[in-house]
């Protein structure tokens, strides 16, 4: 059994475990990070950019967003059921963490909205191809992890944690397990957890939340995510927090290229498997509010429905709405891709000379859909009076052929599990600190309550880096009050 030591260990090397890695060694602290993969980022290599509020990228936007606007915002929409200090004291930190960031040499592209919605948050990283997209975190990533090797964080890579050494009550210690098998303790003062939560074990994801993947759950699932961490934790007498996902709305994607998904993340017609409107469709870009309907239907499924009048209007003129993710602006191809996609084997779109068989094939109750789409027409020439759609996505279903796609939650990865304070120790049942383990990122994440709030974009990453930043700074006021 090979022995080391350090000041501090950090267990998973994500956006989290990077920035306590970054903020504990420029304490000056010796630090050993653990990360049972092959690089570092986790999930947010896939990702796109953090949360900042009244920012220097903002403010040369002419698109501020303040912490006190921010703040009112989240807390008025959990109904004030989440840490309101653990909350605000992210905020307050999150203009300077994008300059940490830049000051590690990572570029923004802009301050952006997810949609038209919500707000300019969102902190786009420019990559280093110059095409900012999915995967732009890469590069902030590189850059964060080249800082931390520069200030002599020595690097684990392939070796998981897998349990905390406990003496007298507070943490002494970290037993890890490399590629090989070998076990390997490190000794240390101070250890800080940010595993990513479990969102890539689905036998977990069912039993805590009651989700099946590829049943009626189409989540992303990140290999590794397995709740390494939230053990490791409760065995050291960490109390649990309630478990949520990030929810999303999902399109099942396989065999569908960026257009045809693009047709059905527009806001036409959404049905449930009775046929029956459930939700009013201008909200869709939203696909926390969409997803959270989807959840409560029969199947926890929507399938969205449009015609080839409407189809054809987006290939001439360009779609209604076009994000930063799926950022296309017209449907040319569209038929091309729909028909390889289906040719493919995808269960989830459809194509149909009549609206029967269209029902028939998505697997909707036939009589009430003819009902509805006759009902949903008629609002299309008047006015909704159902949901007050807005009347410039009112678009009628009546020209053959019609197309139908099928949606159900999904969920970038889970929330929580480890109880923390506003300065990341982790807590007992009876709210006690242990003493020197702390916790960051996903692993901790009860913030949201029941709803990601995507209307201040990049918290995800945003609450990884921050929390992560804090939790090296509190370790290290932490061991500089140990030694006084």
């Amino acid at each position: 059994m090979e022995k080391l030591s350090a000041d501090v260990a950090v267990v998973a090397c994500g956006p989290a475990g990077l920035a306590a890695a970054i903020s504990a060694a420029e304490a000056g602290l010796s630090v050993i990070a653990l990360e049972k993969s092959k690089r570092t980022g986790g999930g947010a290599n896939a990702g796109m950019g953090p949360l900042g509020l009244n920012t220097d990228v903002q403010r040369r936007q002419l698109s501020t967003v303040s912490v006190e606007k921010a703040f009112e915002m989240f807390m008025n929409y959990t109904h004030w059921r989440v840490d309101a200090n653990l909350v605000k004291t992210y905020f307050e930190k999150s203009a300077d963490t994008i300059r940490w960031l830049e000051d590690m040499g990572v570029q923004f592209y802009q301050a952006s909205r997810y949609f038209p919605g919500s707000e300019a948050t969102w902190h786009i990283v420019m990559p280093g191809n110059g095409k900012p997209g999915p995967g732009a975190g890469r590069t902030m990533i590189l850059r964060m992890t080249e800082r931390a090797k520069a200030l002599g964080v020595q690097f684990m890579m392939e070796t998981a944690g897998q349990s905390l050494v406990m003496e007298d009550g507070k943490v002494a210690g970290v037993v890890a397990k490399t590629k090989d098998g070998e076990t390997v303790t490190i000794g240390c003062k101070a250890a800080v957890i940010a595993t990513g939560g479990f969102g890539g074990d689905a036998q977990m994801v069912r039993e805590q939340t009651g989700y099946v993947y590829n049943q009626d759950f189409f989540g992303f699932q990140i290999p590794g995510l397995v709740g390494d961490g939230i053990r490791m934790a409760k065995e050291a007498g960490a109390a649990s927090t309630d478990i949520q996902m990030e929810l999303t709305v999902m399109l099942p994607t396989r065999y569908l290229n960026d257009t045809v998904r693009a047709a059905f993340h527009q806001p036409n017609l959404l049905v449930n498997l009775q046929g029956e409107r459930f939700f009013n469709e201008d909200l869709f870009e939203n696909s926390t509010y969409a997803a959270n309907a989807v959840n409560i239907q029969k199947g926890r499924c929507g399938v969205m429905v449009l015609d080839d009048a409407a189809k054809q209007l987006y290939v001439d003129r360009g779609v209604d709405v076009q994000s930063m993710v799926l950022n296309v602006s017209d449907l040319k191809g569209f038929d091309e891709g729909l028909e390889k996609g289906i040719a493919a084997g995808s269960q989830y779109v459809f194509k149909a000379d009549t609206l029967e068989e269209l029902a028939e094939k998505a697997g909707i109750q036939v009589d009430t859909f003819l009902k509805t789409v006759e009902q949903y027409n008629h609002y299309c020439d008047t006015y909704d009076a159902q949901f007050g759609k807005r009347h410039e996505y009112m678009k009628p279903i009546r020209k053959a052929p019609f197309y139908a796609g099928k949606f159900f939650p999904g969920a970038y990865g889970t929330l929580g599990g480890i109880k923390i304070n506003y300065r990341t120790e982790v807590m007992t049942q009876d709210f006690d600190v242990i003493p020197g383990l702390y916790a960051a990122g996903t692993d901790t994440c009860t913030i949201y309550g029941d709803s990601y709030m995507f209307l201040l974009p990049g918290n995800s990453m945003g609450y990884c880096l921050n929390t992560g930043r804090m939790a090296g700074e509190n370790i290290a006021a932490y061991l500089n009050a140990a030694n006084a």
